[in-house]
């Protein structure tokens, strides 16, 4: 069972949130885990300049390859409550994998990273969401079986349909240990889900 997980990060956040994603999905016995990124659209000066993180290790996905994957788990940060320009132009281009129903059936999920505890989490990963919706995909989320989601003795991310973190107004707050332990329990529940429905063909 394979899983890929797909993001976008200009400063780091959602790569260490995939990271933990990553982690918590190859918890499930059978599970290979594939960490890859979408291309970024900045020019390299700009992005230099905005102090974007270049140097992530995950290599560039195609869009060709997502047929090969049982899960896709979507990473992407939010811009005005909804996904990175980055994320959407990669998506726009599934337009022949949707005509052919090649990702009709396979498991998605979302998760997200926004400057304010408001700023957007919740309407960027449902918007996401619904792009895999449109794709046919069968859509897992973060259940409340995952008892963090429901601390709030502390700033923290983390929703019912994905995890996320908050990344500060200036981009100094990495995800706190809850948000990784959050994003780990994220990656395994989808994990699990898929292997169900694998096992199940």
């Amino acid at each position: 069972m394979k899983t890929l997980i797909l993001y976008y990060s200009t400063y780091g956040h959602i790569e260490a949130m995939a990271q933990a994603i990553a982690e918590g999905a190859r918890s499930v016995p059978g599970s290979e885990v594939i960490i890859k990124r979408v291309p970024e659209l900045m020019p390299e000066a700009v992005a230099k300049s905005s102090g974007a993180k270049l140097d992530q290790a995950a290599p560039i996905a195609s869009v060709d390859e997502l047929p090969e994957y049982d899960a896709i788990i979507i990473g992407t940060p939010t811009r005005y409550g909804r996904m990175a320009a980055q994320m959407a132009n990669f998506l726009d281009q599934t337009g022949g994998l949707w005509f052919q129903n090649a990702l009709v059936g396979k498991v998605g999920s979302v998760f997200t990273s926004t400057a304010s505890q408001h700023g957007g989490q919740e309407t960027t990963l449902i918007s996401t969401i619904v792009n895999l919706l449109h794709l046919g995909m069968t859509i897992v989320g973060a259940p409340y079986t995952e008892k963090r989601l429901t601390q709030i003795d502390e700033v923290m991310g983390g929703t019912p349909y994905g995890s996320s973190t908050i990344a500060g107004g200036d981009g100094s707050r990495m995800p706190s240990e809850n948000d990784l332990e959050i994003a780990k329990s994220h990656g395994r529940h989808v994990a699990s889900v898929t292997m169900s429905i694998v096992k199940g063909r």
